[in-house]
């Protein structure tokens, strides 16, 4: 059996049983693809009359934005237009003013304090600045709603001035949140650009990834999946919380849409330590800076929900320590699914995922389009695709 044709039968098994409503997965190697396929349709709807799930179907991919934000801001380090450790207020200034939330008074109000340390842009980059997402803290949705700021776009609060506050000091551990929609805001402030202008010329034109966006045209909206929710019975149903196609905000943290076959050119620029086909948009130091572990002794730990309607508690293989690079979480010991310690790997919470391996030269992405997130159903059919591809790297070396 191929690696094409046993992915094709994971999504199609993965449709026939409910897991999904639609999916697409592709596999590529430095060189090219490996296996690319679909199935299921882009909308459960029966009159949208949206058509069947292609490789080209076009999906809101969330936070895999964050990579190609992360990339953006590399760029501009490379140029000295920005650094890692200095403080990132030099470029934003509100980010001084954040503070430390540390509870709450009778009357509900937060308390904040000064931080203890400047946030520079390796710590947005890596999560350890200190801020969370309302998603996975009760904190911060107490906040929100006691200032009035109780908003699920996370770029608006990235605007607020002052912002939101941290919810630890800078560099005292790691918590997944809005870190990635500041760095969109230091690339516009030190480019001159929208974020959507500056990936479109830097990084999506020159790499040929023209199914990408922040803002969808029409042909991009012909193309594009509906976004489901899952039922308490298990169906799954259409729902309208995903990203606009023409937003307000270009987040840099969630914002884009894609499809498995562009994004897949990302992960090979990746692979090719910053070029694909000819063309550079990394230095190879830069790419190996990016997929090395920026947080020490600190390690990722599992997201516990605080609004299960839009996500499940979250950690991608439980038990294995893993820490973070430049956008990228890393595993530190050999996975179950076959890829190796130093692994990269994210998600986007319409439970899309993708994963790198540098060593053996393989990368893929499996991209469904439904909430919540951490759906156990979907989550499992990317796991099947990733160890279909290292079954398959194991039959090609005997």
């Amino acid at each position: 059996m191929t690696l094409q044709s046993k992915v094709q039968a994971i999504l199609d098994t993965g449709v026939r049983n409910g897991d999904v409503a639609g999916a697409a997965a592709q596999i590529v190697s430095r060189d090219g693809c490996l296996a690319a396929a679909a199935a299921g349709v882009r909308s459960a709807d029966p009159d949208a009359g949206s058509g069947p799930m292609t490789i080209d179907t076009v999906c809101w991919i969330a936070s895999m934005t964050k990579a190609i934000t992360g990339t953006a801001a590399m760029q501009l380090v490379e140029q000295g237009r920005l650094t890692l450790d200095t403080p990132a207020s030099n470029v934003l200034p509100n980010l001084a003013e954040a503070g430390v939330l540390e509870g709450f008074d009778d009357d509900g109000q937060p308390l904040t304090r000064p931080a203890k340390a400047s946030i520079t842009l390796r710590h947005l980059l890596t999560h350890t600045a200190g801020f969370g997402y309302q998603y996975w803290s009760e904190s911060m949705r107490r906040y929100q709603q006691a200032t009035g700021t109780d908003s699920l776009v996370s770029g608006e609060l990235v605007t607020l001035n002052p912002p939101p506050p941290a919810l630890f000091d800078p560099g005292e551990r790691w918590m997944y949140g809005i870190n990635i929609d500041f760095v969109g805001r230091m690339v516009e402030q030190v480019s001159g650009m929208g974020l959507d202008e500056y990936c479109r010329e830097h990084i999506l034109g020159p790499l040929g990834m023209d199914s990408t966006d922040f803002r969808l045209n029409e042909g991009l909206q012909a193309r594009q999946a509906a976004v489901h929710t899952r039922g308490p019975d298990g169906t799954l149903t259409v729902s309208e919380a995903a990203a606009s196609p023409e937003p307000e905000y270009i987040s840099g943290g969630g914002g884009l849409f894609s499809t498995a076959e562009d994004y897949c050119r990302f992960l090979r620029m990746i692979l090719g330590r910053g070029s694909l086909e000819g063309t550079a948009v990394l230095r190879p130091e830069t790419v190996e800076s990016m997929t090395a572990n920026h947080i020490g002794d600190l390690r990722v730990t599992a997201l516990s929900t605080a609004m299960p309607e839009l996500t499940g508690d979250a950690e991608f293989f439980p038990g294995m320590a893993k820490t973070w690079g430049l956008t990228f979480q890393i595993n530190e010991a050999p996975l179950p699914t076959g890829r190796p310690a130093g692994g990269l790997m994210w998600a986007g919470i319409a439970n899309s995922f993708f994963w790198i391996d540098m060593a053996n030269g393989v990368a893929g992405t499996y991209i469904s389009q439904q909430l919540p997130f951490a759906d156990p159903r979907s989550y499992q059919l990317y796991l099947a695709i990733e160890a279909a591809a290292y079954d398959h790297l194991r039959g090609v070396g005997a």
